[in-house]
């Protein structure tokens, strides 16, 4: 089904052959775009200025109070507010839509674009509107992936966006290009989940595409139409890699010219003789309906494979839970297999990767005359956009669904990071979605609750409605509609003529934001001392931590708004005596900088020079920040006085790139298991302001516990020079108000 080769090889006469040196790479895709988007000219790093950027209501409100107290007057590029994550208003009093109307007023002073909440969800909005052959598009959410139409996108935190519209720009080593070579077409029943489930398990343990490029193409593509490679390409997030893009064709142009953009398509293809890092082959009619098991994408298997072997996968889901969430004595899984056959609680079909056109239209044909039944099982499906929801609407599909039992939704994102059709305590869910992360169903542990997502495609969602809640792969019924490559629906934007604030390049400076009670200014952060004395507030030794278990997403992202209210919620699924101990260590430090000689500061330095030695807790933990895009996993441990992470590595980019602009070390140690550290211990770093001022990459710290003090290396690897600066200015807006 799905083949890596790690080493280099060369696209030459239709084939792949090894390549012994550097030369082709100026042949890919990505390389051309990159290059046309890069200011710097140097051949090891690159300086992007990008062609739109897009946040949604859980984001742009941050990003422009960093921009506004950094300098910013106007959007210098076109930039999207969408309003699909806190469009419920109904956690938090009136704080969703306060932010919403920020929003507005926001994009009518600086020029910029409003999508109103029901609208459309934020990726949805920019295929349909900005996504387009050789373009770069970023994004304050992970799945910022546009890759299917020829164009290449990123997302990141927050921070990296306020630079774009500071007019600096975003600064990464040249990438390494994996080639994604697809052959064969699907079989009828498999959708483009099922392909992004088999290529994230394939990858994401291995590391075979981490912050690299990945590059589609191949006969397979043909075989795909638009919304199936849609929906396979926003799933390359969850690889870790850095961005995505496909070749282009005939669907591509005919898919732009529906959008009411045909004049932007251009061809795109691999040059003869391309090099790339890696190639990964996905045959694509040897893909079978999958599944992916709590609680992460890559923990996929067939259909068949867990029917096969149910009662062995869902005890380590089991035990999984124990261990992950702290859960214990939790009904088991097992007990929902009932006469041999799994019994599932809900279905959904939502965002940017289940609400497309054709994922809904082969739902409803599947469920056509069939009733989902009136027990326990339940099926909502989410539009992820107002000119899909239309035009299912006029084709008969919506009625089709609605006619079974299913539930329509608008178009909305809530499913996807747990604010939207939460499942009962002991639930299962399986969900066309991004992601199956803890908590990302809404329940929570602490409080003893919890359920369980599982990803499908749409179509197996279906399937399983048609037999009652029976887990069922799409290829099991013996009437399955086959998807068509050429199978593009009619794009009508009349509703977003009809909402949508167009203000793009026409600022209104005279016009006043409109600040509600919660929105709030960062505060203030102080420059890097020469000397750091920190507090482990939390040590995290999970293979792997997400951003939904540093800060959680669901209902506390409606206080993103409010930086100190929602760094409350730091780590508080995962430690929920981080916040306390954090700000006990946060008072002691601001004692210091107005008391220097006060009794508490002086017992807590133990005899560190107060006027060198600055007070800060730092999270400890193995492989930090797969996951979200979302600033706050970082800044809300600024906000309560955090200094430093220290990992074995970090799982993402964007997540070290939001721990630098929020003026933290990115600390990475070897040997940290048999380090053990725990929280209270303590580590002093000498010397680290000069380090950084200069170009050394390591230093030596020492341990400090009651068990005595140990030496280790702390490593700041490939801190560029900016990176540097901004940590020692405090963060971001620190730097930028220095300049």
């Amino acid at each position: 089904m799905i083949t890596i080769n790690n080493a280099p090889v060369r696209w030459q006469g239709g084939r792949f052959v090894p390549a012994a040196g550097p030369e082709g790479k100026e042949g890919t895709m990505a390389y051309a775009i990159l290059k046309a988007h890069d200011i710097s000219g140097s051949a090891e790093r690159l300086s992007i200025r990008f062609d739109a950027m897009a946040s949604h209501d859980i984001t742009y409100v941050g990003i422009i109070q960093t921009a506004r107290a950094s300098g910013m007057e106007e959007f210098p590029l076109p930039y999207v507010l969408t309003n699909c994550h806190n469009s419920l208003c109904a956690v938090g009093g009136t704080i969703n839509e306060d932010d919403h109307v920020f929003g507005l007023s926001a994009a009518k002073r600086y020029g910029g674009e409003f999508v109103p909440a029901h609208q459309a969800v934020i990726h949805s909005y920019m295929r349909e509107r900005y996504a387009a052959p050789g373009k770069m598009l970023l994004g304050s959410d992970s799945h910022t992936r546009y890759g299917a139409y020829g164009c290449m996108a990123i997302g990141e935190g927050g921070p990296e966006l306020a630079r774009q519209l500071l007019k600096k720009t975003y600064d990464i080593p040249w990438p390494k290009v994996i080639a994604v070579y697809l052959t064969g077409a699907p079989r009828p029943g498999v959708g483009p989940q099922d392909v992004a489930l088999a290529l994230v398990g394939a990858t994401f343990k291995t590391g075979a595409v981490k912050n690299a490029v990945m590059e589609f193409f191949g006969p397979g593509v043909a075989a795909l139409s638009m919304d199936q490679r849609a929906g396979i390409d926003v799933m390359t997030t969850e690889t870790t890699c850095l961005s995505s893009v496909w070749q282009t064709d005939e669907q591509t142009r005919t898919a732009l010219s529906l959008l009411g953009r045909g004049d932007s398509y251009r061809e795109m293809a691999p040059a003869e003789g391309a090099r790339y890092d890696g190639v990964v082959t996905v045959s694509l009619d040897k893909v079978e309906p999958m599944i992916a098991l709590p609680f992460h994408p890559s923990n996929a298997y067939t259909i068949r494979e867990f029917k096969a072997n149910m009662a062995d996968l869902l005890h380590q889901v089991d035990v999984d839970a124990a261990q992950q969430l702290g859960v214990k004595g939790a009904a088991s899984l097992v007990d929902k297999i009932v006469d041999g056959q799994f019994r599932v609680d809900q279905g959904v079909i939502a965002g940017c990767s289940g609400g497309t056109y054709q994922n809904l239209k082969r739902a409803a044909e599947i469920l056509k005359g069939c009733s989902i039944g009136s027990g326990a099982f339940w099926l909502s499906c989410y539009p992820g956009s107002m000119p899909i929801d239309l035009e299912l609407a006029k084709q008969g599909y919506l009625a089709q669904l609605m006619a079974a039992g299913v539930s329509m939704r608008s178009c909305f994102c809530g499913p996807c990071f747990g604010a939207g059709d939460v499942p009962a305590n002991g639930a299962f869910s399986i969900r066309h979605s991004t992601r199956n992360f803890p908590n990302r169903e809404g329940s929570k542990p602490g409080d003893g609750q919890i359920s369980y997502v599982a990803l499908m495609d749409a179509r197996s969602i279906a399937a399983t409605a048609r037999m009652g809640g029976v887990l069922t792969g799409a290829d099991e019924l013996p009437d399955v509609p086959a998807d068509r490559p050429d199978e593009h629906w009619n794009y009508d934007s009349s509703a977003y003529e009809s909402r949508v604030y167009f203000g793009v390049g026409k600022p209104q400076p005279d016009t006043e934001l409109v600040f509600g009670p919660n929105i709030a200014d960062w505060p203030e952060q102080i420059p890097l001392p020469d000397d750091l004395l920190l507090t482990v507030c939390a040590a995290i030794y999970d293979p792997v931590t997400t951003t939904d278990e540093l800060i959680p997403s669901g209902e506390t992202s409606s206080y993103r708004s409010n930086p100190l209210r929602l760094s409350e919620f730091a780590l508080s699924r995962k430690d929920p005596q981080y916040v306390p101990r954090a700000k006990a260590i946060q008072a002691v430090e601001r004692l210091r900088r107005t008391d220097p000689d006060a009794p508490e500061v002086r017992q807590a330095l133990g005899g560190c020079d107060p006027a060198r030695t600055g007070l800060g807790s730092l999270v400890m933990a193995l492989k930090p920040g797969d996951g979200s895009a979302r600033e706050q996993a970082a800044s809300c441990q600024r906000v309560l006085g955090g200094c430093a992470n220290i990992a074995g590595e970090y799982a993402t980019k964007r997540y070290r790139s939001n721990v630098v602009n929020w003026g933290m070390l990115p600390f990475v140690a070897d040997g940290l298991e048999e380090l053990d550290l725990q929280p209270g211990d303590r580590v002093y770093v000498p010397g680290v302001r000069t380090l950084l001022e200069g170009e050394g990459e390591q230093l030596t710290a020492t341990v400090l516990r009651e068990r005595g003090e140990t030496a280790v290396t702390l490593s700041l690897p490939g801190l560029a020079r900016e990176e540097r600066d901004i940590i020692l200015a405090g963060c971001l807006i620190n730097y930028y108000a220095q300049k």
